[in-house]
C-alpha cells in the first residue's frame, strides 16, 4: 500500500522536471493535456480496477494478484525509468507507462487489506489494518516530499527510486505470503465489469475538464462535453447498479450498504481523501508561493523545501 500510494502522488512536484527532461512545455497550447493524463492516467486505473481485481483476487487467490501486482508495478517503473522517447511520443509513452503501473497498484490496493484479513486473529485485525491505512495515507505526503527532493536531481529518479522497493517485495511476497483465503467458483461479472469503468472513467474525466477554462469561462461547468461526460458516466453507473441487482454471482454485492457501518465507514473514507487530496495542493502552493519565499528561500528552491 506504502508504494502504490507514495507513487500516486509522487509527480505533483516533480512534473516540471519530468517534462523539462522529455524537452516539452506542458502549457503550450494543446499540450495541457498531457500534464492532466501524466497524473490522471495512474489514479483512474487504478480507482476502475481496484474492485474487479478484489473480484478476482477472491477467485483466484488474493497473495496470486497481489504478488501479481508487485511484478507489474515493478516492471512499469523501470520502463518509466528508462523512457527512450522526448517530446510528444516520450509524454505519451509516460502516460502508457504509468497507466501499467497503475494496473499492479489496483493489483496491490485491491488485495492487500485481504490478506491482513486472512492472515489475523479477529482481536488483533483492527491494529493491522489500522497500520496499514496509516500507511497508505502516509504515503500520499511522502510522495510530495520523494519527488521534490529528487525531481531536481534527475527526473528518472522519480521513477527509480520505487524499482529495489518494488524487487524485495515481488521476490518477499513470493516467498513468505501463503494464501489463507478460502476460494469459491465463480464466473467474473464482465458487463458489471465493462459499466462500472466506464461510468466512473467518464465521471472522473467530466470533473476533471470541469475545472479546465471554457470559452470566456474559468470553468467548464458548462461546456456540453463536460455535462455529457459526467451525466453520461452517472447514467452507465445507474445501469451498473441495475446489473449488479439481477445478475447471479455480480461484481459487488451492493446490499452491503445494508449495513451501516459499512456505508458510514466508506462515506468517511471517501471525505477522508477529499480533504487530503485538496490539502495536498493548498500545501503545495502555500509553501511554495507564500511561506517559504517569505523566509529567505527563493522561487527556484522551493520544489524541494515544499
Amino acid at each position: 500500500m506504502l508504494l502504490a500510494t507514495i507513487n500516486a502522488s509522487i509527480l505533483l512536484i516533480a512534473l516540471p522536471d519530468i517534462f523539462r527532461g522529455i524537452h516539452i512545455n506542458p502549457l503550450a497550447p494543446g499540450n495541457t493535456n498531457y500534464l492532466l493524463w501524466m497524473i490522471l492516467s495512474f489514479l483512474i486505473v487504478t480507482a476502475v480496477l481496484v474492485v474487479s481485481l478484489g473480484r478476482i483476487g477472491d477467485m483466484y487467490g488474493r497473495v496470486r494478484i497481489y504478488n501479481l501486482g508487485f511484478a507489474v508495478f515493478t516492471a512499469f517503473s523501470i520502463l518509466l525509468f528508462i523512457t527512450p522517447l522526448s517530446g510528444a511520443a516520450g509524454a505519451l509513452w509516460l502516460i502508457g507507462m504509468r497507466v501499467g503501473q497503475g494496473i499492479g497498484g489496483a493489483m496491490l490496493f485491491a488485495n492487500s487489506s485481504a490478506i491482513i484479513t486472512d492472515a489475523f486473529p479477529e482481536n488483533e485485525r483492527g491494529l493491522a489494518l489500522g497500520i496499514n491505512g496509516v500507511a497508505a495515507i502516509a504515503g500520499t505526503f511522502l510522495g510530495l516530499i520523494i519527488g521534490g527532493v529528487l525531481g531536481p536531481l534527475d527526473w528518472r529518479l522519480v521513477f527509480l527510486v520505487s524499482v529495489p522497493f518494488g524487487l524485495f517485495g515481488t521476490v518477499w511476497a513470493y516467498l513468505k505470503l501463503v494464501d489463507l483465503s478460502e476460494r469459491r467458483p465463480a464466473r467474473i461479472d464482465w458487463l458489471g465489469n465493462v459499466t462500472f469503468a466506464v461510468g466512473l472513467i467518464a465521471v472522473m474525466i467530466g470533473i476533471t475538464y470541469g475545472i479546465q477554462p471554457y470559452g470566456h469561462h474559468t470553468m467548464s461547468w458548462t461546456s456540453p462535453k463536460v455535462l455529457a461526460e459526467i451525466g453520461g458516466g452517472l447514467l452507465v453507473l445507474a445501469v451498473f447498479c441495475m446489473i449488479e441487482t439481477r445478475v447471479e454471482q455480480p461484481m459487488f454485492h451492493l446490499d452491503l450498504f445494508r449495513i451501516r457501518a459499512f456505508s458510514a465507514g466508506n462515506v468517511a473514507t471517501l471525505l477522508s481523501a477529499i480533504g487530503r487530496g485538496g490539502l495536498q495542493f493548498v500545501l503545495i502552493i502555500w509553501l511554495q508561493g507564500i511561506w517559504l519565499p517569505q523566509h529567505g528561500y527563493s522561487f527556484s528552491q522551493t520544489p524541494l523545501w515544499a
